[in-house]
């Protein structure tokens, strides 16, 4: 069991730690600790932004201490602003559970299945009876609420906040109480709640939790943080030629930031030269994510694959095929189906709407030439063989 000298290497990276001194006692002390780590599956993807914080969670297993991970499956039905204008979609109890078995699935990429602890805080939330909960809204203020910087700003511009929206923070804090969470950690967007669950422990007789924050990597727009409900993420399943070919689009100037937290655990990232030319550090960093998410080697195959689509212009080697007959219900009465639709059925484009702004923006092509009428209608006897293509990334062949 490794003791005290770890402090440097768990704090290494961290923008806040709430408090240093507390955290080098409870290291020294040399007993395991319980590192919480809680998420809300509101999406089926991880992507690098979160696995920042999962690296440093990854860094306290290896130094012996137990990853408590939290699956918010309780509170992910509830909503969240979570450093945001707007709250968080309400979902289901099937698409929480959905998510939360990707999620378990791709952490482990990151973490080890070995001195890890996965919980659902529906076990204690779940079982809460009004009474509970008035007991536990009233264990702050709503001063102390309006302290969250979020609910500030939607306060003061008079935005609507719910009286939900501050149980939140109250629900995610006592999950800290009901694991005994030694050690909590999150984005920067989340130390106040992690602040609150420091005072329930405070009032149940715990020692209070150590709060560290990890840093928001920007997503690939170079602007706001990476998210997926933004567009901007690269997610660590994702296949490697698609990953490659993402992070080849980051801003310039974001790239010391993504060679520092985007490759793996603080300290094991490849060095960023400022002298180097910003293609080739792309290309390095690139290769370098994919090796890290799909085994050494990884990355110069998405290299040559990028190469090959972005400088020769020949199609991707893996295009998804698809059946003619599976747009059969969609042609009209002369054989023929819209671009728009053939776009949404194939995968191509979210929406009708959504393949004639890509139609629109010269991004929709098929066997190489643009398609430019947004109600353009294609006869599904000349389908078979033809390959699409919609934006840089998106391809689909017919059979």
């Amino acid at each position: 069991m490794a003791q005290g000298g770890d402090l440097e290497q768990l704090t290494s990276g961290a923008v806040d730690v709430v408090t240093e001194p507390e955290l080098a006692e409870r290291l020294a002390n040399g007993r395991p600790l319980r590192v919480k780590l809680g998420i809300d599956p509101t999406a089926s993807d991880i992507h690098l932004g979160f696995a920042v914080v999962l690296w440093k969670l990854r860094q306290f297993q290896d130094l012996g201490h137990t990853a408590v991970l939290i699956l918010g499956d309780f509170t992910a039905q509830v909503g969240d602003p979570s450093g945001r204008s707007a709250t968080r979609p309400r979902l289901t109890r099937d698409e929480v559970d959905a998510h939360a078995a990707t999620y378990v699935e791709q952490i482990q990429q990151i973490l080890s299945p070995e001195r890890l602890e996965v919980r659902r805080n529906s076990e204690w939330l779940g079982t809460m009876g009004i009474e509970d909960v008035l007991r536990l809204s009233a264990r702050t203020t709503v001063a102390r609420m309006l302290e969250r910087d979020d609910f500030d700003t939607r306060y003061s511009s008079g935005t609507p906040i719910s009286v939900m929206e501050f149980l939140y923070p109250l629900l995610q804090g006592w999950d800290s109480v009901m694991v005994q969470a030694d050690v909590e950690l999150g984005g920067t967007d989340q130390l106040w709640n992690l602040l609150l669950a420091r005072q329930l422990q405070q009032q149940e007789g715990q020692a209070p939790q150590v709060a560290l924050t990890a840093p928001l990597l920007v997503g690939l727009d170079g602007e706001q943080k990476m998210s997926k409900s933004l567009g901007n993420y690269v997610g660590i399943a994702e296949p490697p030629a698609e990953q490659f070919g993402k992070l080849m689009s980051i801003p310039d100037d974001r790239m010391p930031e993504y060679y520092r937290y985007a490759t793996g655990p603080v300290g094991e990232a490849p060095a960023f030269d400022a002298d180097r030319p910003a293609v080739e550090s792309k290309r390095a960093l690139a290769r370098a994510v994919v090796d890290r998410y799909h085994g050494a080697g990884a990355g110069e195959a998405a290299e040559a694959e990028f190469d090959r689509v972005f400088k020769s212009h020949d199609s991707p080697s893996d295009v998804p095929e698809h059946d003619v007959q599976s747009l059969a219900d969609q042609a009209d009465g002369d054989g023929r189906v819209r671009v728009s639709s053939l776009l949404v059925a194939t995968g191509l484009a979210s929406s009708g709407k959504d393949g004639k702004r890509l139609i629109e923006q010269g991004g929709v092509r098929r066997d190489g030439e643009p398609i430019a009428d947004v109600d353009a209608t294609v006869s599904l006897a000349e389908l078979p063989g033809t390959t699409w293509q919609a934006g840089k990334r998106r391809w689909a062949r017919f059979r």
